[in-house]
C-alpha cells in the first residue's frame, strides 16, 4: 500500500522494472530526501496557512534561494576563472558590489546586494525583529533591479503572493516572523545544493512535487493550476513525434507552466531553439509560471509569459508561429462570443465563419491555437468531450476543421485523470501539413492504473498511445483511421466512440452447449420427480 508521499512520487516518476529502480537509486534517494524536507516544512506550518495558499510561501522562498545562489555561482565562477580562487560574492561589501549592478542586470536580468542574498538574510533571521520588513524590502529590491531591462516583465510582481504581513502566518509580528524564520530554515536546509552535483533537477523537482502535493488536495482549484505530469508527457510526446528539435513551444492557457516545461524534459533545453511562450489570465498562476521557469533554470531571455485574456487580448501576434502547442484550457468557460461583434472579424476566428458559443469557449481556444500554429507544427489540446459531438456553432467549427484537413487525431482519455474533475477528457491533435486526408481515432479509456484517488497513465500506457498515433494504424477496439467521407457522413461528429467499436467484455455464451445443459437439467429434474413419486406411492400404501 503506497502512502501519500510514495503515491505522489510514483505519479511523477513511475518505475517500470527492477532494473530501472536499481539504475535510478541515486535519483530516488535524492528525491526522497527532498520530498521529506518539503513535508517537514508543511508539518511545521500546518494550521498556519491553508494548503493551496501555503505553496506560495514555499515556492517564493525556494525562488529567492535559487536566484541568490544562481547569481553567486555565476559571479564566483567568473572570479575563480580569473584567478581569484578565494572570492565569495556573499561576503562582499554592498558598496563594492554596486559597481557590478549594471553589467549583471544585463547578463542575468536581475541583481541582489550581498547583504540581501538568501544565505545572509537567513543567517540573521532569528535575531531580526523586523524580518517581515526585511523580506518585503529584499523582494521589492529584486523586482526593481530588473526595471528598465529586458527582464523587467519577467520579474515584475513575482513576489506579490508572498504576503509577509498576512494574518495566516500569525496574529502578531513576532508570531509571523517566527513562521518566516522556520520557512527560511526549512528551505535553506533542503538538499538543493549545486545543480551540477545532482542527478535530478532539484529546484524543478521540488516545484513539481509541491504543486502535485497540493493540487491533489485542493480539488478543482488545484486542477486549474496544474496538469498532471503523465498527461503533460503524453501531450508533448504527441506533439513532437519525429522531431529532435523545435523552434519554440506555446501554451495559450499555461497555468503554472508544467506543460511548457515538459517539452524541455523530453527534447532537451537546447532542442527548443527560441524558448517558451504562454499566456495566463490569473495573476497568481501567472506568477507561479514565471517562478517555475526560473526554478527549471530557464533564463529570462528564453521565456515570454503574458498575463492577459488569451481570447480577447492575445499577446503574441507578432511572433513567429509555434512549432509545438500544448494546452489544457479551461473547460466550457464563458466568453464574449457573439456579444462582441468585432470578434467575427478576428483573423483567428473568422475562417470558421462562426464563433464558439458564448457559454462554451472551448472551440475558441481550438481556433486560437490553430491560428498560432506553424505550417510544420503540431497542436495537442485537452478538450471537454462535448465539443466533439454538440451541434450548432461547435458543429460548424468542426466542419471547418475537418473540411480543411486540420484534425489529425482525437484520443479519448480515461476518466479521473485530472485533479478536481472525474470526467473522461479527450485530446485533439491538429496539424496543417497532414500527409493524408484521414482522421485517426484512439480509444485510450482503459490505458491507466489507479493510484490513490486518481487514474494515472503509466509509461507503458503513454508508449502505446504514442506508438499507434505515430504509425496511424488500425487496431481492433483501440484505433480507427477514418476517411473524410466517413467523418463528414457522420455530420462531423468527432467522438471516438462513433468510430472505434468498444470491445465486448461480456461472457460469450455457447448456445449449443447451453441447450445441452438445459436438456440435462430437465432430464435430471424429471428423474427426481419420478423418484419422489415412487416414495410417495410407498408411503400411501
Amino acid at each position: 500500500m503506497l502512502n501519500v508521499a510514495e503515491a505522489l512520487l510514483y505519479n511523477l516518476y513511475p518505475m517500470t522494472t527492477e532494473e530501472n529502480r536499481m539504475i535510478d537509486t541515486k535519483k530516488e534517494q535524492e528525491r526522497d530526501e527532498l520530498h521529506r524536507a518539503i513535508w517537514a516544512i508543511a508539518d511545521e506550518l500546518r494550521g498556519a496557512v491553508d494548503g493551496w495558499d501555503f505553496k506560495n510561501y514555499v515556492l517564493g522562498t525556494m525562488f529567492y534561494r535559487y536566484i541568490s545562489e544562481n547569481l553567486c555561482n555565476y559571479i564566483n565562477s567568473g572570479e575563480i576563472e580569473a584567478g581569484n580562487a578565494d572570492f565569495d560574492f556573499a561576503q562582499m561589501p554592498d558598496e563594492d558590489a554596486e559597481e557590478a549592478r549594471e553589467g549583471l542586470v544585463e547578463e542575468k536580468g536581475f541583481f541582489i546586494l550581498p547583504s540581501e542574498l538568501f544565505c545572509n538574510v537567513r543567517a540573521n533571521a532569528a535575531n531580526d525583529e523586523n524580518l517581515n520588513e526585511t523580506l518585503e524590502r529584499v523582494f521589492r529590491h529584486i523586482e526593481e533591479s530588473a526595471k528598465g531591462s529586458e527582464a523587467e516583465s519577467d520579474f515584475a510582481g513575482l513576489f506579490d503572493d508572498y504576503d509577509v504581513n498576512s494574518n495566516k502566518l500569525g496574529s502578531s509580528v513576532a508570531k509571523r516572523n517566527e513562521k518566516l524564520v522556520k520557512l527560511l530554515n526549512g528551505v535553506g536546509e533542503m538538499n538543493l545544493g549545486d545543480v551540477k552535483d545532482h542527478s535530478i533537477d532539484a529546484f524543478g523537482d521540488a516545484y513539481e512535487y509541491l504543486m502535485t502535493m497540493y493540487a491533489s488536495n485542493a480539488g478543482k482549484s488545484g486542477g486549474e493550476f496544474f496538469t498532471p505530469a503523465d498527461v503533460s508527457e503524453l501531450l508533448t510526446r504527441l506533439g513532437t513525434v519525429g522531431k529532435a528539435e523545435i523552434n519554440k513551444v506555446y501554451d495559450p492557457a499555461c497555468g503554472s507552466g508544467s506543460l511548457l516545461l515538459k517539452a524541455e524534459k523530453i527534447l532537451g533545453k537546447d532542442a527548443i531553439r527560441n524558448g517558451f511562450y504562454g499566456q495566463e489570465i490569473n495573476i497568481t498562476t501567472y506568477n507561479l509560471c514565471r517562478i517555475n521557469m526560473f526554478l527549471h533554470d530557464v533564463g529570462f531571455d528564453k521565456f515570454d509569459i503574458a498575463c492577459e485574456d488569451t481570447l480577447l487580448s492575445p499577446q503574441h501576434w507578432d511572433d513567429e508561429p509555434f512549432e509545438l502547442i500544448v494546452s489544457n484550457p479551461p473547460y466550457s468557460i464563458k466568453w464574449a462570443g457573439d456579444e462582441n461583434p468585432l470578434l467575427i472579424n478576428d483573423p483567428r476566428f473568422a475562417p470558421a465563419g462562426v464563433l464558439a458559443p458564448k457559454s462554451k469557449a472551448d472551440m475558441a481556444f481550438i481556433m486560437h491555437s490553430l491560428s498560432w500554429l506553424a505550417s510544420n507544427g503540431t497542436a495537442a489540446i485537452v478538450c471537454f468531450p462535448g465539443i466533439m459531438y454538440r451541434g450548432g456553432a461547435e458543429q460548424k467549427i468542426r466542419k471547418y476543421l475537418v473540411d480543411n484537413n486540420y484534425v489529425d487525431c482525437v484520443i479519448q482519455l480515461p476518466s479521473n485523470l485530472f485533479f478536481g474533475t472525474s470526467i473522461a477528457t479527450c485530446i485533439m491533435v491538429m496539424k496543417k501539413n497532414k500527409a493524408d486526408n484521414k482522421t485517426l481515432f484512439i480509444d485510450a479509456t482503459s490505458e491507466c492504473v489507479k493510484v490513490t484517488n486518481n487514474n494515472k497513465l503509466t509509461p507503458e500506457n503513454i508508449n502505446r498511445i504514442v506508438d499507434v498515433f505515430a504509425k496511424r494504424e488500425e487496431v481492433e477496439h483501440f484505433a480507427h483511421l477514418a476517411s473524410y467521407e466517413e467523418v463528414s457522413g457522420n455530420d462531423y461528429n468527432l467522438s471516438v466512440s462513433t468510430y472505434v467499436e468498444a470491445e465486448d467484455t461480456r461472457e460469450k455464451i455457447d448456445i449449443v452447449k447451453l441447450n445441452a445443459e438445459i436438456k440435462e437439467i430437465v432430464a435430471r429434474e424429471q428423474m427426481l420427480r419420478d423418484e419422489i413419486d415412487k416414495i410417495i406411492a410407498e408411503i400411501e400404501v
